[in-house]
């Protein structure tokens, strides 16, 4: 009890002991060559030759063995055991600064008395270092022996393993079998090559036999191939062998058809037994391998018991024959089965597979530099199976006789230090070995003197640049010995707590940088050999973040997509805005455009689409966002059209589905074509189908293609289908139409619609017509013919037959039809029967009850169906407040009866029309003139009108006012409150029955019309110069003649027109003298062509009339809406009045002539005398209208239709 309590209260102690040396950190010395240089430190292997080296004897031997330290280490060779003496032997040297070894053998010797275990010691006045035991073995490549081979006689279809047992060599030689020709003998699932180099026949056929089965041994470091001595391969058949044979597959049982080889049950040839074992090494790759014999050849397949093959690092290979595992490891440990089969029977054979272990790390002892009276520990810590034993050494010799430093204790496989002093440095060596091999590891603990002061490593004045609210970190590596402390302010007081926290290898980490922390920091080292200081400037920049991210984009094939990106960022830091597609680099070509906020993609194409990332970054940080683009397309076509289960009227298409393109196939639809390029819809589908039954008609050779449509629209159709025959049949359907009317006195034609193509059924078409008159008990008349109509003669007036048809061809006669009364020609005393649709036009006058108001009169027609025993119907579209005279006339199919009475009426008021025009005028910037014309249809007596009106502002609008005024009152001044005011006015005029039409219009823009456009001025017989300026607008000058010439039928005007944009150092055009030169010889010019005009007017000289229908003139102003004049001539056009003769001849009729204005022609007169003609028509017109044309044809022959 005493002594488990001791052995407690030691492993307490070690355990707290272990657990205090957790908090220790070792120094860490920079690789800076200056500090390598000055500082003193144990040595260090960096280059060895491998444990396992095999030398190429034909050339120098090399044993390699690189170390540091400072001072230089030198060196010392240990042969199997025992020093080696590297100055005695004259074919040894050493380089210099260094411990490889040299061998040569330019003046004799045998490389093989150099074989044997190499170990280097390198050491220097603070320790010694070990290299690995090096086992140096001369590469070897042997000659075959010499032997004879008897030939190999073996009957057809038994097994055979032709043994190459390849001389042992150094490194083992890979083999392989060729024959005389120097070519590789072929191998398959029936003859293979094993691991051991065999050539293994699962079974001999007739045509293996052959004399040169040759096995050959390649060594790597000698680069020679050593040949075996050839076999002779004799196979005994029951039945002769024909080399055509040999074309047929040998993998396959036709090797044995017909050849009288037994078929046999699978056996292995290796390896032997149903159990076996293999041990692998961890990290090894492992190769299983089962080879059978049998008839037919038996496959492998292979199985682990208890769980499965870890498929990432197992591959079969040999046709199946090889198991190869890569990098084993412990749970690869297992039974593994391989089982062969034919289709006689199967064998199976397990293989227990065992992983062992050489040592391999855990925990590797590294390198440890302590200041004197500081604690520190090496661990080594190693597993292998079987586990490795632990053995330490220092400076090359075991520890337990090494020279006891107090400060040092081994506790299994760590040693702890202990205030530990100058004066005890030391290499210590870590020896990991189990049965399979061994570790050695290498770890100096280095104590450090008084010996240096104080050094800065990093760069003087560095700048860090940081994102706000990231964590940063500013460097100070620093140097000395003994270890220097650190100040980060250079006031002795440290910036450790809080967000800041100083590291001891003098990094300084700022947990979130904010801007408040920008600025200079100061790092301070000093020991009691000196001080010294650096500087770091840290700058805080803002985030770079996209602040509008692409958004998912889902666009028709041809449109426009585009991506935003738009960032926010630091000013001071350059910016890259970068777009990547599907995670790759995009290419910006002519069809991309990239801008500062977004990529454009114009007509997007199937291509386009994919993931599109922008990517914005500076040299701090960077920000990304991505967006999908899917781009939607009529889908593509079906393909594949297959016809099957066909039947008399009926097929099954088949096809296979083409790419919707994103957007779902919601139907399809299938054409059938049978006449030689023209395609028919034959049936629609819902778009998950791909397979159909197709109604089809007979006697029809069809072909069929598929169309499928989604939501952008069709795709193209299909490739067609095979063609398909119907077979033929009588017709299906009854002729449709089947009617008999009379088309000449004493006839009656009976017509019918001829069946269309799909309803033949058949070939030679035909019909079967027949007729009888009704009610005479007659028997039915036929005949047949291939016409769509047949005429019966001598059938008497308007008698009614029953008459019907039906279709028939080659096979057979369809369906007849029902019977349909049809009745002969139609006699002149015959045309009142109601069994007719009998027209009754409706010849209809009319004149307006307004006084003053004429109205042409037309012949309206309107017809009526005369059923009933008192037929009846009802005018519309008649003009309010007006006289009409109507009489009838009855009427048949061919005739016309005499007119009936006439009889008059009066339709009631109504509403009136829009008024003619509404014109608003701003002439003055305080008031707004209205002028409107009374309604071309007043539909009454008008008793006035009602103006509406209210203010505008943009969205805003003003109380609606309101005035009336009498019937003779058409213009309105309005006084505006101030001249940016605009109103919108309504306009209607009323009648006793109630307001009419509006008319609605917005006032002018004073800005618009009152500064930049010209008044309308009515001026003639002078040039005039009218020069309009506005504030800060282009100034327009024009020149304009108007002709003196009163009684001319036309006007002339030139003008020009300058704009000139203005500035505050640009001068006045319009007061330049050559401007203003230009401009009067212009006006000298029209002068002097208005003479010219004026003399040949004088001479009797004609000028064209104005053609009323093309051009019409205006009365009142020839202004358009804009402001500018239209003055045209038709003297290209129209002839002098009276002055052309037409070819034949005779005189044209003047175009001025009287009956434009009711003298001659064929005007009329009202009853009561009154004239009714074109010229109160256009005398009216132009009373009220001005500008519009106002011919119109004779009321004789003008049709005004009341339908």
């Amino acid at each position: 009890m005493q002594s488990w309590g001791r052995q407690e209260g030691l492993l307490a102690a070690i355990s707290l002991l272990l657990l205090a040396w957790e908090e220790v950190c070792t120094i860490e010395v920079p690789l800076d060559p200056r500090i390598q240089q000055d500082l003193k430190q144990p040595p260090t292997i960096i280059k060895q030759s491998l444990k396992d080296y095999i030398v190429d004897p034909r050339d120098n031997i090399i044993i390699e063995c690189e170390a540091k330290g400072n001072p230089v280490p030198t060196f010392m060779w240990r042969r199997n055991g025992k020093f080696f003496n590297v100055g005695k032997d004259p074919r040894v040297t050493m380089r210099k600064r260094s411990g490889t070894l040299e061998i040569s053998f330019r003046n004799g010797g045998r490389p093989e008395d150099y074989e044997g275990e190499y170990q280097c010691f390198a050491s220097n006045n603070f320790g010694t270092a070990l290299s690995n035991k090096m086992l140096l073995r001369v590469s070897k490549s042997p000659l075959w022996p010499k032997e004879v081979l008897e030939p190999v006689v073996i009957n057809e279809g038994a097994p055979l393993v032709l043994a190459c047992n390849p001389p042992p060599g150094l490194p083992p030689p890979n083999t392989f079998w060729m024959n005389s020709a120097m070519l590789p003998i072929s191998q398959d699932e029936r003859v293979s090559m094993g691991l051991n180099g065999d050539l293994y026949f699962s079974n001999v056929l007739a045509k293996d036999a052959a004399t040169d089965y040759s096995c050959n041994a390649r060594f790597l470091f000698t680069h020679t191939i050593q040949q075996k001595n050839p076999f002779t391969l004799k196979v005994l058949t029951k039945e002769p062998y024909n080399d055509t044979s040999s074309f047929s597959s040998v993998n396959h049982t036709d090797s044995y058809s017909g050849r009288s080889v037994p078929e046999t049950t699978p056996t292995f040839l290796t390896p032997t037994g149903t159990t076996s074992s293999k041990m692998v090494l961890r990290g090894e790759q492992m190769l299983l391998e089962c080879i059978a014999a049998g008839v037919p050849t038996p496959r492998i397949h292979w199985f682990k018991k208890g769980g499965e093959l870890p498929t990432q690092k197992v591959k079969t290979e040999n046709y199946n024959k090889t198991l190869r595992i890569m990098s084993v490891s412990e749970e690869d440990s297992g039974e593994y089965v391989c089982r062969a089969n034919n289709k006689i029977g199967s064998i199976s054979h397990s293989i227990s597979v065992q992983v062992k272990a050489a040592p391999y790390w855990l925990e590797k002892p590294q390198n440890l530099i302590l200041a004197p009276d500081e604690n520190g520990r090496l661990v080594c810590r190693a597993n292998g199976n079987p586990k490795p034993s632990i053995q330490w050494l220092v400076n090359g010799e075991p520890i337990e006789s090494a020279v006891q430093n107090p400060s040092r204790q081994v506790v299994d496989d760590t040693i702890i230090f202990r205030a530990v002093q100058t004066g005890s440095s030391a290499v210590y060596q870590c020896n990991a070995s189990n049965e399979h091999g061994y570790l050695l590891a290498n770890a100096f603990v280095n104590i450090l003197g008084e010996d240096m002061a104080p050094r800065m490593l990093g760069p003087k004045n560095q700048l860090i640049k940081v994102i706000e609210n990231n964590r940063t970190f500013l460097d100070c590596p620093y140097f000395g010995s003994p270890m220097p402390e650190l100040f980060k302010n250079g006031q002795g007081s440290s910036l450790d707590g809080g967000q800041y926290r100083v590291y001891l290898n003098g990094t300084l980490e700022i947990k979130r940088a904010r801007t408040e922390d920008q600025g200079t920091y100061t790092c301070v080292a000093s020991n009691i050999l000196g001080r010294v200081d650096n500087q770091v400037r840290l700058e805080v920049k803002e985030p770079t973040r996209i602040v509008r991210a692409p958004e998912h984009l889902t666009v028709t094939r041809g449109s426009l997509a585009q991506f935003d990106c738009r960032v926010k960022y630091d000013v001071s830091l350059p910016i890259t805005v970068t777009w990547t597609k599907d995670d790759k680099p995009l290419s910006i070509s002519w069809r991309l455009k990239k801008d500062e906020d977004s990529l454009t993609i114009p007509n997007v194409l199937e291509s386009d689409e994919g993931t599109y990332t922008c990517t914005v970054s500076t040299e701090l940080d960077e920000d990304s966002a991505s967006a999908r683009l899917t781009v939607l397309d009529r889908p593509e076509p079906p393909r594949d059209l297959e016809l099957s289960d066909p039947s008399e009227r009926s097929v099954r298409l088949t096809w296979i589905h083409g790419n919707d393109n994103n957007s779902p196939i919601t139907g399809k639809f299938e054409e059938n074509r049978f006449q030689p390029g023209r395609w028919q819809n034959l049936s629609s589908y819902p778009g998950d189908l791909n397979s159909v039954v197709l109604q089809l008609s007979p006697y029809v050779n069809y072909q069929f293609r598929v169309i499928a449509i989604n939501a952008i629209g069709p795709s193209r159709p299909s490739r067609p289908s095979p063609r398909y025959q119907t077979s033929g049949a009588p017709p299906d359907v009854v002729p449709r139409g089947l009617k008999g009317e009379g088309t000449k006195t004493n006839n009656m034609e009976i017509s019918w619609e001829p069946l269309l193509d799909m309803e033949k059924n058949g070939p030679n078409l035909r019909y079967i017509v027949s007729w009888r008159q009704k009610d005479m008990s007659q028997d039915w008349k036929n005949v047949t013919t291939t016409l769509a109509r047949h005429v019966i003669h001598n059938a008497g007036t308007y008698k009614p037959y029953e008459i019907k048809v039906l279709a028939l061809n080659d096979f057979g006669p369809g369906p007849e039809s029902s019977i349909v009364i049809g009745y002969s020609a139609e006699g002149r005393e015959y045309g009142l029967l109601l069994h007719y649709l009998v027209a009754l036009p409706s010849d209809i006058t009319k004149s307006s009850l307004l006084k003053g108001l004429r109205v042409n009169k037309e012949v309206k027609t309107k017809g009526f169906n005369a059923s009933g025993l008192q037929p009846s119907g009802i005018l519309t579209d008649l003009i309010p407040y007006s006289n009409y005279k109507m009489y009838m006339k009855i009427v048949n199919r061919r005739y016309e009866g005499p007119p009936s009475n006439t009889v008059e009426f009066q339709t009631k008021e109504g509403v009136p029309g829009v008024p003619k025009f509404f014109r608003i005028k701003r002439w003055r910037t305080d008031t707004i003139h209205l002028e409107w014309e009374k309604p071309e249809e007043p539909n009454g007596i008008l008793i006035g009108y009602t103006l509406k009106y209210q203010t505008v502002n943009g969205s805003q609008v003003g109380h609606i006012q309101m005035e009336n005024f009498p019937p003779n009152v058409t213009q309105f001044t309005l006084r505006l409150p101030d001249r940016s005011t605009h109103y919108k006015f309504f306009l209607s005029a009323r009648t006793q029955v109630g307001a009419g039409e509006v008319y609605a219009e917005d006032s002018p823009h004073f800005a618009n019309e009152g500064k930049n456009a010209s008044k309308n001025i009515h001026m003639s017989g002078f040039c005039f110069l009218l020069c309009c300026t506005g504030v800060n607008k282009p100034k327009v000058m024009c020149i304009f003649t108007i002709s003196p010439f009163a009684h001319l039928s036309f006007s002339l005007c030139v003008f020009v027109i300058v704009q000139i944009a203005y500035s505050k150092d640009q001068v006045d055009i319009a007061t330049q003298g050559w401007f203003i030169g230009l401009m009067c010889a212009v006006a000298l010019l029209v002068l002097i062509l208005l003479i010219v005009c004026f003399i040949k007017r004088s001479r009797g000289g004609k000028y064209p009339v104005r053609d009323k229908k093309d051009l019409p003139l205006d009365a009142v102003d020839q202004k358009d809406q804009d402001g500018s004049f239209d003055y045209r001539s038709d003297e290209d056009n129209k002839p002098l009045q009276g002055s052309q003769t037409s070819l034949d001849g005779n005189v044209k009729e003047s175009d001025d002539s009287l009956v434009d204005y009711g003298d001659g022609g064929n005007g009329q007169f009202n009853e009561d005398g009154s004239f009714i003609g074109q010229y109160t028509v256009k005398k009216d017109k132009e009373e009220t209208e001005g500008n519009e044309s106002s011919e119109a044809t004779s009321p004789v022959n003008a049709i005004y239709s009341l339908a």
